[in-house]
């Protein structure tokens, strides 16, 4: 009986799970899946939300191409996810070790510093959206110091409100790169550090030639999940500015709600947010690609 049971079990395999997956391969089918494939569908027609609708092709993604808006987003969009990936991976670095150290207070400086990401992107932006007020707590503290020259509306300057707003997303999320940083500190064998240190090695050569190697995999991590949420950045920028002034600090998501809700052109909105998914997809493939590239000639 018990060897009848043991061929049942190796010839039905992991079949019996199957039934289980059944709620959630429905729901992700019906709520992901069929959306996802009905949008892709409308950025190639002239759909405005109504019943009527004609195939057009390309001409979405040709609009795309002249449009001041989109080519206005897409660089932003580009800048903002290049400098808060950069940043973050470096504070997030920088941070992690600090903390990985054995000062005192370490414990508290965790929590403070990955305190803003737990934190509604929406009531961040608020925040910070009164700090950069002309009279708010950052042009005060400059003109009590003397630097009068350098208080300026930083949102309604199109010359600092993208930078301001980097500033914000940086604040709010340098603490997940932190936290995964220090994680893999952990993994970073002790012995290997002392080896170093008895050969010579400086803090600087020792960050370089052992702990950074030993952190590629948190860097991997890290860059992927930063250039994502560069990539896909909304929250802090419609409630700050609404991508102005102008479309200064517009980006591929603040105008696909534009065109889309504020506008009404479907279609065209439908074009935008498969554009930026394309965009996410092909940034995912280079980063993994320079990921694998580095592990085998560290290998």
């Amino acid at each position: 009986m018990t060897q009848r049971k043991s061929r049942s079990r190796r010839h039905y395999g992991n079949a019996w799970a199957l039934p289980f997956l059944i709620p959630a391969g429905a729901f992700v089918f019906a709520i992901i899946l069929i959306p996802s494939v009905m949008g892709i569908a409308y950025a190639f027609t002239d759909w405005n939300g109504g019943p009527d609708w004609e195939w057009v092709g390309w001409a979405n993604f040709e609009r795309m191409l002249t449009d001041q808006l989109a080519r206005d987003a897409l660089w932003h969009t580009l800048v903002l996810t290049v400098i808060t990936t950069i940043v973050m991976n470096v504070l997030g670095i920088l941070f992690a070790l600090g903390l990985n150290s054995k000062i005192k207070a370490k414990t508290l400086l965790r929590v403070i510093f990955f305190a803003p990401v737990v934190v509604t992107p929406v009531i961040v932006a608020n925040l910070w959206k009164y700090i950069y007020l002309p009279d708010g707590p950052l042009n005060e503290f400059l003109r009590a110091v003397g630097l009068d020259g350098l208080a300026t509306s930083w949102l309604g300057n199109s010359d600092t409100a993208l930078g301001a707003i980097a500033v914000i997303v940086i604040w709010q999320f340098t603490g997940i790169a932190m936290v995964i940083y220090l994680a893999g500190l952990q993994n970073v064998p002790t012995e290997l550090l002392e080896a170093a240190q008895l050969d010579g090695a400086g803090p600087v050569q020792r960050f370089w030639f052992v702990i950074l190697p030993q952190l590629r995999p948190a860097l991997v991590i890290v860059s992927m999940l930063t250039i994502i949420a560069g990539l896909k950045i909304f929250d802090q920028v419609w409630v700050t500015t609404q991508g102005g002034p102008g479309s200064s600090t517009a980006t591929l998501s603040t105008a696909q709600y534009q065109v889309t809700f504020l506008i009404g052109n479907f279609a065209y909105g439908a074009a935008f947010a498969v554009a930026l998914s394309v965009l996410a997809v092909v940034a995912a493939l280079l980063q993994q690609a320079v990921a694998r590239r580095g592990a085998s000639d560290a290998s």
